[in-house]
């Protein structure tokens, strides 16, 4: 199994058409031959999870694939061509599942044994659906978390992602090594207590984490190189 993650930058007159690729290019990436799950995102920064992190500018394709081949070849597929013809950037990571807990939509598509990691930067992926009437709750824990991330020294890259603009959200972020990823998520004050708050209060109706072993980082975004493979 692998799971790459395309992130295009565009200029600020292709918004309307972004939009509309959105809306329209679903099922032709699902129903790609390769391709077990699929997910076309928005991106924002993540630092609130409201309407106002929100970047239009950067849209992100989500796919996970049978085989490696298949993730490689995705730059010819037409949806992918599509989005690179209008771009002005692109940032792709090759990634595969080490761990996964939870479910996307109602499937685990990262669904793999335990894996132990190899040396060098790691992915994860956070994702959740809140309950609606626990949304002033969750929004009000976020930003001591997102500035905690932002400050880590061992993370090399963080973007918010999400399905839809509330309600539906996530992180995407890639970390210098395992240690630096597990020494932020178990024992830093505002992660930990966020954490705590999520088995009191309940308030996801849907969640998911996951660590990837990053096999590939290639391109760029927000005009900087993405962190490469050491």
């Amino acid at each position: 199994m692998i799971v790459r993650l395309d992130v295009w930058g565009i200029p600020r007159t292709g918004i309307p058409r972004a939009f509309l690729r959105m809306a329209t290019q679903r099922r032709a990436v699902r129903v790609t031959p390769g391709v077990t799950f699929a997910k076309l995102m928005g991106t924002g920064s993540g630092e609130t999870f409201t309407m106002r992190d929100a970047d239009l500018r950067h849209w992100a394709i989500l796919t996970v694939w049978s085989e490696q081949t298949g993730a490689e070849s995705f730059d010819d597929h037409r949806v992918a061509r599509a989005w690179q013809d209008s771009s002005t950037e692109h940032a792709c990571v090759l990634m595969r599942p080490l761990v996964s807990r939870g479910s996307w939509s109602g499937k685990e598509p990262f669904a793999v044994p335990d894996t132990k990691a190899d040396p060098g930067p790691i992915a994860a992926i956070t994702r959740a659906r809140i309950k609606p009437h626990l949304w002033w709750r969750f929004w009000s824990s976020v930003p001591p978390v997102a500035l905690d991330l932002r400050s880590d020294p061992g993370v090399l890259f963080t973007l918010g992602i999400g399905e839809a603009p509330v309600g539906l959200q996530g992180t995407f972020s890639i970390w210098r090594d395992a240690a630096a990823l597990s020494e932020f998520a178990y024992r830093r004050p505002a992660h930990a207590e966020v954490v705590t708050r999520t088995h009191e209060l309940q308030w996801y109706a849907e969640e998911m984490f996951t660590r990837f072993q990053v096999m590939d980082i290639r391109g760029s975004y927000d005009g900087r190189e993405v962190a490469p493979v050491s």
